[in-house]
């Protein structure tokens, strides 16, 4: 996140503490940027491929939005009732499974990690 320096990072799933709490999690990024104008987030997954021969490739996933006041929405998990993706008005939360999976972090990177790979594998000699 923006706003908290990169906070919670790679730790969001625990950030209130083990074990994890959706709720205890949201509660605590409320209360983290109460006050701040700048409420600028990003989800980002990362995904390695690799190759017998041990080359390897990484690509990303992101999904830029901001962190909103309250929690809306019931659909999802994790910080999707305090997300709204930019150029959105829903959160995650509010939006279907099949709406949130086109436009999620997760779902940029495995496109991402689709095409990689396709160009991985066309370069790569087939006796493996």
């Amino acid at each position: 996140m923006n706003a908290l320096g990169g906070i919670p990072g790679v730790h969001s799933a625990r950030y209130a503490g083990e074990p994890t709490d959706y709720r205890a999690n949201n509660q605590k990024l409320l209360a983290a940027l109460n006050g701040q104008t700048n409420r600028r987030a990003n989800f980002r997954t990362v995904i390695a491929l690799s190759a017998p021969d041990g080359e390897a490739h990484t690509v990303e996933g992101r999904c830029d939005g901001v962190i909103i006041e309250q929690l809306r929405g019931r659909e999802g998990f994790g910080y999707d009732p305090l997300f709204l993706p930019d150029g959105y008005t829903q959160t995650f939360a509010e939006m279907s499974a099949e709406q949130k999976n086109k436009i999620s972090h997760r779902a940029n990177a495995l496109a991402r990690a689709k095409t990689a790979w396709a160009a991985f594998l066309a370069t790569t000699p087939a006796h493996w």
